[in-house]
């Protein structure tokens, strides 16, 4: 979000980010956007996407506004009716294949809510876009409207590879969520003399503490926690492998393209990947990493291919350079910004 609201500030937009608070937050960098973050009373479940989307609603409907973007189908509602009202142009950002997350995989009813929303809403927005071509596919056939593809891809860096020691560094940044192949990760790993930094926040945080301290591998696995988007190349080029692992019984998994893929080709760091059909493409146009099951076993196979074969790893490392040239935010900020001169001229 960041990146996007920098972006269209750049191309002379007024731009507001609306949020909310959640428990404790790192200090907030400094940007030349606007930002307002609403206090919710309820932090999970129904009431909270009640709650969040009332108040959100009510928000938008004072706010001095030419555009309105919702952020997935979680603000889908409140975005629509206010933009609605208002008669207001609406856009619509769709980061993920909502209605088939994990979280929702046993809970029948609450995807039918989600899907009912998403299609009352959907047919309203002037624009969309998301971060695939497969996804911005399937969603265009479901629900009749044109989804354009603005890939997540970072700003270019000056990347200084480096470590700080003597054994490979394997990291992973990003929400801790289930299905991330993360507890896979630390079991494939038991044996070897690698290091697993991981770097975020979320859901799982205090069950992959509790496997860790069972397994005895806490010189082993390291939970760094958050760290500001300033400071995470820091961490990312002193990795010899990122971890970019998901379980492929989640759609929303199997269709996505995390940020993170392209935060470590940025770095110059090769990629541990699920064998998904946008990392198998991807890896086509630059061979960037070791593509795998999201199992320990395929994992520990993956990671000891690059681990004991130097030139088939400089081979993808030095593929990573190339490709970092292409796949970076310079490459896709002049799509987003057409989307909103176009709504705007």
């Amino acid at each position: 979000m960041h990146r996007i609201c920098s972006t269209l500030v750049k191309h002379g937009f007024n731009v507001l980010l609306v949020g909310r608070t959640r428990g404790l937050r790192l200090p907030a960098p400094e940007v030349t956007y606007q930002r307002h973050w609403l206090s919710c009373f309820f932090n999970q479940g129904p009431l909270f996407y009640l709650e969040f989307n009332l108040r959100l609603f009510f928000y938008l409907c004072i706010k001095p506004v030419d555009v309105v973007c919702a952020i997935d189908a979680d603000t889908l509602a409140a975005c629509t009716l206010a933009s609605g009202i208002r008669k207001k142009k609406l856009v619509f950002d769709a980061h993920e294949y909502f209605t088939e997350v994990p979280e929702l995989e046993h809970k029948p009813s609450v995807k039918k809510v989600w899907q009912l929303i998403l299609k009352l809403c959907v047919q309203h927005v002037d624009a969309a876009y998301t971060v695939g071509p497969i996804l911005a596919d399937l969603f265009t056939q479901q629900y009749g409207k044109k989804f354009e593809v603005v890939y997540n891809m970072p700003q270019p860096i000056v990347c200084n590879k480096r470590t700080t020691t003597k054994q490979p560094i394997l990291i992973y940044q990003g929400d801790l969520n289930i299905g991330r192949g993360l507890e896979e990760t630390i079991d494939a790993i038991k044996d070897m003399d690698v290091l697993f930094w991981i770097i975020g926040d979320g859901p799982i945080f205090g069950r992959l503490q509790q496997k860790i301290l069972k397994n005895n591998m806490a010189d082993k696995v390291k939970l760094i926690g958050k760290v500001l988007p300033k400071d995470l190349p820091g961490y990312t080029e002193q990795a010899f492998v990122g971890v970019n692992l998901l379980q492929g019984n989640s759609l929303s998994y199997r269709y996505s393209i995390a940020n993170k893929f392209f935060d470590y080709v940025q770095s110059g760091v090769p990629v541990i990947c699920a064998n998904f059909p946008e990392y198998q493409r991807l890896n086509r146009e630059y061979e960037v990493g070791v593509l795998c099951e999201t199992n320990p076993e395929s994992i520990r196979q993956a990671l000891y291919q690059l681990l004991q074969t130097p030139h088939l790893y400089q081979k993808i490392s030095d593929n990573c350079t190339r490709a970092a040239k292409v796949w970076n935010w310079q490459t896709q900020e002049f799509k987003l910004v057409s989307i909103y001169q176009q709504l705007t001229s």
